[in-house]
C-alpha cells in the first residue's frame, strides 16, 4: 500500500482562524481531503480530528504534517509521548517551524531523522519533568505561604470586651440602644450581634 502524507491543523477555539496553517499546507501541495482540523484546546488529546487521524488514518510509513508542535499539544510531556508514538509506529512526522524535519534525503539515509526524532524527544521529555517539578515545587511553596499566612493574616477570634456584662444588661433591659452599646464596647454590629448570640446561647 502506498504511503500518505497527511497535515493536520488546530487552533484553540472556535472564534480563531486556522488560514495560517492551512495556507503553509497548501503551499507543499496538500489535498483538501488530507487535512484534518481542530478547534479544541492543546490541553488534552482527546480531540476529534486528531484522534481519528491517529487511529483511522495514519498507518506506517504514513507522514504527519504540522505548522508547528504545539498544534499536537501544549503539554510537553503529551508532545514527547505523541514523538514517541509516532517513532514506535513507523509515521515520519514533518514540522514546518523546525526545517530539519522537512527535508528530502537520500534513500539510505533516514537515520537523520532518527537523530532529530530522539533529540526532539530527549528534549522535550526533560522539558516536561522540569516543568512538572517546577508546578510541584510552587504547589509546595503556595501551601507553606497560606499556612504561614493563615496565622498571621487569619481572622481574629471573637474576644468579649471587659464591660461586656454591664454593657448587655443595660441594652437588654432597654436602658442604652443597640448603637450606644456597640460604642461602649468597641464592637462593630456584627461582631456585637455574634456575641449577643453566644452569650443567650450559653
Amino acid at each position: 500500500m502506498d504511503s500518505r502524507t497527511y497535515y493536520y491543523a488546530r487552533v484553540s477555539s472556535k472564534e480563531q482562524n486556522l488560514d495560517r496553517q492551512l495556507a503553509a499546507f497548501k503551499a507543499l501541495g496538500a489535498q483538501e481531503r488530507d487535512i484534518i482540523t481542530d478547534k479544541e484546546s492543546g490541553k488534552s488529546l482527546e480531540r476529534t480530528g486528531y484522534q481519528a487521524l491517529k487511529n483511522a488514518m495514519l498507518r506506517r510509513g504514513d507522514t504527519l504534517v504540522v505548522k508547528s508542535l504545539d498544534r499536537l499539544s501544549r503539554n510537553k510531556m503529551d508532545i514527547h509521548n505523541e514523538l514517541q508514538y509516532f517513532r514506535d509506529n513507523g509515521i515520519r512526522l514533518k514540522v514546518i517551524d523546525l526545517p530539519t524535519t522537512m527535508m528530502e534525503l537520500p534513500e539510505g539515509q533516514e537515520w537523520v531523522f532518527e537523530m532529530v526524532n530522539n533529540i526532539l524527544i530527549e528534549v522535550l521529555g526533560t522539558i516536561a519533568e522540569q516543568e512538572r517539578e517546577t508546578i510541584r515545587k510552587r504547589q509546595a511553596e503556595g501551601i507553606e505561604a497560606a499556612k504561614q499566612n493563615g496565622k498571621k493574616l487569619g481572622r481574629p477570634a471573637l474576644v468579649f470586651p471587659e464591660n461586656w456584662s454591664s454593657v448587655y444588661s443595660s441594652w437588654k433591659a432597654g436602658e442604652i440602644t443597640a448603637k450606644v452599646a456597640m460604642e461602649q464596647t468597641g464592637t462593630k454590629r456584627t461582631s456585637f450581634y455574634k456575641l449577643v448570640n453566644i452569650t443567650e446561647n450559653q
